[in-house]
């Protein structure tokens, strides 16, 4: 029988009698990696009793019982430090979305103080957001819009006030740090779309990269969100939704972030919330597609794509929906009608 421990692999007999033994390296770094790796063979079981502190000494690998629990407890702690520096893949893209987020908070603010302060010298601009911020990093000043812009004619017939050197300059340095903002945006987008692509495929290939990474992030990790039953995944970014429901008698709601995907954003009304279950279903199991098997299976959009169109097939026309007050008011006059008889 061969067992592998933490300081080698040990060859025993069927007694548990240590036969042959082939050390690691007496190094923490080496000996942590080694406990923290898979392990790509099956490993026997060692006898009841085994005294693995007695075969360490036995084989020389330490002298002591000292210098065994002082090493040993090297070790672990070496090894549980490398688990959490080394995390899973899913904590970087659940970093980048809640990054994205700060982002947009931030941008939202500085653009709206961008455009009021814009404002007073080019109000006739009719830009806002990213393409503003842009437009006052190049140009600065009205006075230097180029004839072959589109905002010449408005530029140069304003009604603002003139922008001073000093004003110039200071405007056109807070719109480059908006754009500089803008920049790091895209950048982390693409980092999203290739780190979804490796990690999750499955889920990019149904909900796309930016879905998937948002319901990542919103459930702590792809591992959890692969526990999610698909009735959750539905309504995952719809909070205020779901508890307006759960408190009140609002109707509940069909679907949260997943709303965004084209495929449900572009359907008829009507046909949304069957859409969406759907949806949500064959998202859960891509997930755990991805989690116990990280292979792509093109079966899943087919399902889905087929599922979608029998629902458009079945429900080509909205329902009708009965006028209760109309039927109460006619038994009403019948009644009174009865009354004058």
């Amino acid at each position: 029988m061969k067992i592998i421990t933490w300081f080698g692999t040990l060859t025993l007999d069927d007694n548990g009698k240590l036969l042959e033994w082939d050390l690691f390296q007496k190094d923490t770094n080496v000996l942590a990696e080694s406990l923290v790796q898979p392990k790509e063979t099956e490993i026997d079981i060692p006898p009841a009793g085994f005294n693995l502190r007695a075969v360490a000494m036995e084989c020389g690998f330490v002298a002591s019982n000292d210098e065994y629990n002082n090493l040993l407890r090297d070790v672990s702690i070496r090894a549980a430090k490398q688990q959490i520096s080394s995390g899973t893949p899913d904590m970087g893209v659940i970093q980048a979305v809640e990054a994205l987020d700060d982002i947009d908070e931030t941008t939202n603010t500085l653009s709206e103080r961008l455009a009021e302060w814009n404002g007073m010298y080019f109000p006739e601009v009719g830009l806002s957001s990213e393409p503003l911020a842009r437009f006052v990093a190049k140009y600065g000043s009205r006075s230097n819009v180029l004839p072959d812009d589109n905002l010449y004619e408005k530029a140069t017939s304003s009604m603002g006030a003139e922008l001073t050197g000093l004003d110039e300059k200071l405007v056109k340095g807070f719109a480059d740090n908006i754009c500089t903002l803008y920049d790091s945006r895209s950048r982390i987008e693409e980092y999203l779309v290739k780190s979804m692509e490796i990690t999750a495929p499955n889920l990019v290939n149904i909900a796309g990269a930016l879905i998937g990474a948002r319901l990542v992030s919103m459930a702590g990790g792809l591992e959890k969100l692969a526990r999610f039953p698909s009735s959750t995944i539905q309504v995952i970014g719809a909070n205020r939704a779901l508890f307006k429901h759960l408190r009140a008698r609002a109707p509940s709601p069909k679907h949260g972030i997943i709303f965004n995907n084209p495929i449900i954003k572009n359907a008829p009304w009507w046909q949304r919330g069957k859409i969406s279950r759907a949806f949500a279903a064959k998202i859960t199991l891509a997930v755990r597609m991805d989690v116990y098997s990280g292979e792509l299976n093109e079966s899943i959009k087919t399902e889905l794509d087929a599922k979608i169109e029998s629902i458009k097939a079945a429900n080509p026309r909205p329902p009708k929906r009965e006028n209760k007050n109309k039927n109460k008011g006619g038994k009403g006059r019948k009644q009174k009608a009865g009354g004058r008889r």
